[in-house]
């Protein structure tokens, strides 16, 4: 009897969260369970992470899922695979070679013209000289330019159909290096499915979800606005690139800052124990190997090596055995042991002729062909299976007690102490998803144990390491990866529609949804290092996530202006973006410096400085403009700075801007076709015997 095969239920991707690197996908799968409960939910890609399948049943339909693992199938494909780009390129291929190979024969052809010339006849020595036919050289030399001619004509018609050969060719290569990787592309086809096991009957709806590397994703935004509005319109777009090799086909995308690989283990702080030593608490689930573990082979280690294996090896200093005398040799007499033992050996890895010879209870020998070490008697009050002292001194290398050392022999040194306390496993044997039995060609003590199982599949690594090159894509122009922009907060955006993004590793552009902003626009300028007003916009997020730093592209008016940076914006925070030189509004800025002394004895150096400001604006629509100034600062309580202005410092918590110390700021709301004036100034009082070192001091 065979047992029946699991129900196949074809799968849906439905959504996707695509984080800074890597995503998270979901499919959906519905069908009817059947009485064994064993389902088989195919779809997954290649590049999925075994370790990041979840499998739930969605809604209340009594169904649950008790068991999900991944597993491998592989199938030849059909002859009516669709690969026409493969076909195309190896057929482009065959076409740039031939038309290759006829330009070359047309070069060899146009060099054995170019070759003919005349030869005269050899001339005797008394032959009298001969008169040169010109008439015969001129018609060669014509035939040859003829031919040349129209041979070169040939030659640029060739070139030129090579040259659109290769043009194609090279297209056709970038088309298929950047064709997506959802179709296999060798004649076995690879996938994996997820194989579920179900508790309940009828129908249901299971939902997988599951890793995969090779997603990025940067923002961009679009904003557009009307001059003299107080708010505009800001739609937050999304570069996303993915090469997971499945295509992501009308799927709800969703972006996340978070790092998908991150830590989640917390940190465990020990207690620090003074006094006597304690022994470590074992871990939770965490049972010692079984006593008479060694005697589970022992019928296999009797029958012999196999036919493929060869005889096995004879002990050291004796010959082989046949193999038709193995049945006999167990009740063939035995002889005595040599009068003189061995040395020891140093350790593992010795030579053959070092290893010590154990004896059994009766002071026979093991079995020559890998029987079974007898286990000694386990003393009172110790662990099941642990081995006694003396079987782990011998087998670690040092002589049994009852075998004296030689005469003139060094003794060997003393093997080192066992560990006390129970024994500590890692986190991977505690893995027992992940454990695997070792059988009996396993050599030493992994024979009938558990070991973590680190299969290598060179098909899925090859997929995941394709998938991980999408991480060195060059960025878009003025874009940040969000982890750099995000800082130490994390952040998820939801598509509001849903999108395709095939696996071709190249950005495509999503829109994410509208984001409400509000703005003014501004003008700025510091004419003390540049006579030139700049229009700025001041943007305030009103939602409560954060606009991560990216291009923006700006439209004014239906119009599209520049593409900006946009730096990261915090909830509730307001930030300042430039939009270049403003052409009409122009500024005037002149200086005028008065030295004098002042005080009792003129002991004290006055430094009057005046600073005035002329603003003209030749727009058509008031505007408001922001004025910046600096006044010198100074820790030396000797030194006092006058202010003779009505500028004003920066109020920290409510400037878009970060200022440095000193700055003050002219704000005033400047008509259309009007011009303003500002006046100000500062005095610096210095001891006379003071000098201010460096800097513009008249400036």
């Amino acid at each position: 009897m065979t047992a029946e095969p699991a129900q196949r239920w074809e799968s849906t991707l439905d959504s996707v969260v695509v984080y800074a690197q890597g995503a998270v996908c979901r499919r959906v799968a519905r069908g009817s369970v059947s009485p064994d409960g064993r389902v088989r939910v195919t779809g997954l890609p290649r590049s999925l992470d075994p370790g990041s399948l979840r499998a739930r049943v969605l809604g209340a339909s009594g169904v649950r899922v008790t068991e999900a693992r991944v597993q491998v199938e592989a199938e030849p494909l059909g002859t009516d695979t669709p690969d026409g780009l493969r076909r195309e390129v190896e057929r482009l291929s065959d076409g740039h070679a031939a038309a290759q190979g006829r330009r070359d024969r047309q070069l060899n052809l146009i060099k054995e013209v170019r070759a003919l010339h005349p030869v005269p006849p050899p001339r005797r020595r008394d032959d009298p000289h001969r008169r040169t036919p010109a008439d015969a050289w001129l018609e060669l030399a014509d035939f040859v330019d003829e031919r040349l001619a129209a041979l070169h004509d040939r030659l640029l018609e060739l070139e030129e159909a090579l040259r659109i050969a290769d043009h194609e060719l090279s297209v056709a290569v970038d088309r298929l290096a950047r064709a997506s990787t959802d179709a296999p592309s060798a004649h076995v086809e690879t996938t994996l499915c997820a194989v579920l096991a179900l508790d309940g009957t009828g129908d249901a709806e299971v939902e997988l979800e599951y890793g995969v590397p090779g997603a990025v994703w940067v923002p961009a935004y679009r904003l557009a606005y009307r001059q003299g509005d107080d708010s505009g319109r800001m739609v937050l777009r999304a570069s996303v690139a993915q090469r997971t090799g499945e295509d992501w086909t009308g799927v709800r995308i969703a972006l996340a800052t978070a790092d998908l690989r991150r830590r989640t283990d917390l940190p465990r702080l020990r207690s620090i124990r003074i006094g006597r030593s304690q022994a470590a608490p074992a871990s939770a689930g965490w049972r010692e190997p079984p006593a008479g573990l060694a005697d589970l082979f022992s019928g296999y280690d009797t029958a012999g090596p196999g036919p493929a294996q060869g005889a096995a090896p004879a002990a050291a200093g004796t010959a082989a055995a046949p193999m038709d005398a193995v049945a006999d040799f167990a009740s063939a007499p035995v002889p005595p042991p040599p009068p003189a033992p061995r040395p020891a050996p140093q350790g593992y890895g010795g030579p053959p002729d070092s290893v010590p010879v154990l004896e059994s209870a009766d002071g026979a020998p093991p079995d020559a062909y890998g029987g079974a070490m007898p286990v000694p008697a386990q003393p009172a009050g110790s662990r099941p299976g642990a081995r006694p002292r003396a079987a782990a001194k011998s087998f670690a290398g040092a002589p049994a007690a009852t075998a004296p050392a030689a005469p003139g022999q060094a003794a060997p040194p003393p093997s080192p102490a066992p560990v006390a306390g129970p024994p500590q496993p890692s986190g991977a044997e505690l893995d027992y998803a992940a454990l695997v039995l070792c059988g009996p060609d396993e050599q030493g003590d992994r024979r009938g144990r558990l070991f973590p199982d680190s299969p290598f599949d060179p098909v899925a690594a090859e997929y995941r390491r394709r998938a991980e090159a999408v991480a060195a894509l060059p960025l878009p122009g003025q874009a940040v990866r969000p982890r750099e922009s995000a800082g130490s907060f994390d952040h998820r955006f939801d598509a509001t529609a849903r999108t395709d993004i095939p696996s071709d590793g190249t950005w495509h552009t999503v829109t994410v949804g509208e984001i409400p902003i509000g703005l003014r626009t501004e003008y700025l300028c510091v004419p003390s290092l540049e006579q030139t007003v700049y229009a700025t916009l001041v943007l305030s997020n009103r939602t409560d996530q954060a606009l991560l730093a990216g291009p923006v592209e700006v439209t004014v008016d239906d119009g599209f202006l520049l593409t900006a940076a946009l730096p990261t914006l915090a909830p509730g925070g307001v930030r300042r973006v430039g939009l270049g030189p403003a052409e009409g509004i122009r500024v005037t800025r002149r200086t005028n410096l008065h030295e004098s002394t002042s005080g009792l004895r003129n002991n004290t150096t006055v430094l009057d400085h005046r600073v005035h400001v002329e603003l003209a604006n030749r727009l058509s629509r008031a505007v408001t403009v922001e004025v910046r100034e600096r006044v010198p600062v100074t820790s030396d309580p000797d030194v006092r700075i006058e202010e003779r202005a009505d500028w004003t410092a920066p109020e920290e918590g409510t400037d878009p801007d970060r200022h440095a110390p000193g700055t003050r700021i002219w704000r005033l709301d400047l008509p259309a076709g009007a011009t303003a004036a500002l006046d100000g100034g500062y005095e610096i009082r210095i001891p006379t015997g003071k000098a201010l070192v460096g800097g513009a001091r008249r400036s």
